[in-house]
């Protein structure tokens, strides 16, 4: 199973904080081009919930915030646990040291569990589970939470692998999609746990 920790590049790269999240360009329709360029068949919708999840699809949320799981082709999303965050009954073991050289992070096998200079952060739910998710959240704390990388825009800092520094220049009319589309996912009771200190921090 460990070697789904590198299957997703993109989530790799974005927790290391390398590059930008490449795939976030793909939210903006491509530009014209001629009989050889490669154009979208469709354009972006317009509809709050529809342009809510075609932002989430297309800015990667599933790939950390939806638990993997082991299908026929690998690793992938369990969608029965869509957006639901890192699996409260998964007990894991204390965090490997800190990898040496150039690696960075250690990822658990569900891609919801990271450890790295940070600590360890686990992936939130985000479905509208007035408990464990965002049932509770207005737009004006998941705006907040984006724009100033903290919990609810005034607690705890974000942590890796979380692109905050990308998602903040989501418009204002995008976090409203989105947070309009995370309000109407299938709900899912778990309880993420807290965000664990560096070693020896």
């Amino acid at each position: 199973m460990r070697r789904s920790l590198f299957s997703n590049m993109r989530t790799a790269v974005c927790a290391a904080g390398i590059a930008a999240p490449i795939w976030l360009l793909l939210a903006s329709p491509a530009p014209a081009g001629g009989p050889d360029s490669v154009e979208s068949t469709a354009a972006a919708p317009t509809d709050k919930v529809a342009r809510g999840k075609y932002l989430v699809t297309v800015a990667g949320c599933n790939d950390c915030h939806t638990p993997w799981k082991m299908g026929e082709g690998g690793p992938e999303p369990d969608m029965g646990r869509m957006l639901s965050g890192h699996p409260e009954q998964m007990e894991l073991p204390p965090p490997p040291q800190l990898p040496k050289g150039p690696w960075l992070v250690t990822v658990a096998a569900t891609n919801t569990a990271w450890s790295g200079p940070w600590g360890v952060s686990f992936t939130a739910n985000l479905t509208p589970d007035s408990e464990t998710g965002l049932g509770k959240w207005t737009l004006r704390d998941f705006t907040s939470t984006i724009r100033t990388g903290r919990h609810m825009g005034r607690g705890r800092p974000i942590l890796p692998p979380m692109p905050i520094p990308m998602y903040k220049h989501f418009t204002d009319e995008d976090l409203a999609a989105i947070y309009t589309y995370l309000r109407t996912v299938p709900v899912v009771k778990n309880r993420v746990p807290e965000p664990m200190p560096p070693i020896g921090g």
